[in-house]
């Protein structure tokens, strides 16, 4: 049976229903989900409990897995995140981003699911990468293409927050040296559609590489903003049992930390995908 979709914005975003996330996709059902991902760029689906090892199974019909190297995880089930406000620091959430960008395969996407949360906030923002690449004018297009920007770990994981004593400090500084800085084109072409999209952020994304330090903080500081307006974004209500999958190659996304001292659980995994160009 086909996939019953409803858009909730021109610029990206789509409830879906007629599937269980729980169990294993129809070949059908997987080619229609993934075609709808790459039309609308992130999914919702609700009323769809989920346990770590059916997000992994879910999660590894369109890809291979990320681990963290410093969020928690579910112990028996690595590659599903737990981000829990009362386990960690969630700030670098709470701050326009892209997945997981300082690798030099970023993820494909990312698979979310909602355990616990607060009576009132916690919602999540998700900004279409290509709509913002559109409303640039022709003449800053030409200026983009062909630049290239270096994202770094530390930006969204900074050493005073993630290594206060001494066994975290080596593990942080293990970390870094496993993840350094990379690469990545300023305007990304998506692998599949052929879209063209921003590919910078405030979470991951350090200086544009072939300007001044000036110059360079002036350009990222109108891209975050011009690529993060309403116009270009949708804001998602979460309700428990709630699951958002999303095109990581070509959105970015905001995790609203208005609720503390409240709870927040999500569990989250990460599809890789392939080298920006």
């Amino acid at each position: 049976m086909p996939l019953q979709i409803t858009p909730l914005s021109p610029a990206l975003g789509a409830v879906v229903q007629g599937v269980q996330l729980n169990q294993p996709l129809s070949l059908a059902t997987k080619q229609q989900l993934e075609q709808a991902l790459l039309q609308y760029q992130v999914l919702f689906f609700r009323d769809q409990p989920i346990t770590p090892v059916q997000q992994k199974n879910l999660a590894e019909q369109f890809g291979l897995l990320h681990v963290h190297p410093i969020f928690p995880k579910v112990a028996e089930q690595p590659e599903i995140i737990v981000l829990d406000t009362e386990l960690t620091d969630l700030t670098d959430n709470a701050l326009w981003h892209t997945d997981v960008t300082f690798l030099d395969r970023p993820a494909m996407g990312t698979i979310l699911a909602a355990k616990i949360l607060p009576a009132v906030g916690g919602d999540t923002l998700w900004a279409s990468s290509s709509a913002a690449y559109q409303g640039l004018s022709a003449p800053m297009q030409r200026l983009l293409e062909g630049l290239s920007a270096t994202h770094d770990i530390s930006l969204s994981f900074p050493e005073a927050r993630f290594a206060i004593d001494s066994q975290q400090k080596k593990h942080y500084q293990q970390v870094t040296q496993n993840n350094p800085p990379v690469s990545h084109p300023v305007i990304r072409t998506h692998p599949q559609t052929g879209e063209k999209g921003l590919f910078v952020s405030q979470g991951f994304t350090r200086c544009i590489n072939e300007l001044s330090t000036a110059e360079s903080d002036a350009l990222l500081a109108f891209l975050f903003a011009h690529s993060t307006q309403p116009a270009y974004s949708i804001r998602w209500q979460w309700r428990v049992n709630d699951i958002a999958f999303w095109d990581n190659r070509i959105t970015q996304h905001y995790a609203v930390l208005d609720y503390l001292p409240h709870r927040r659980v999500m569990h989250r995994a990460t599809i890789l995908g392939d080298r920006p160009y």
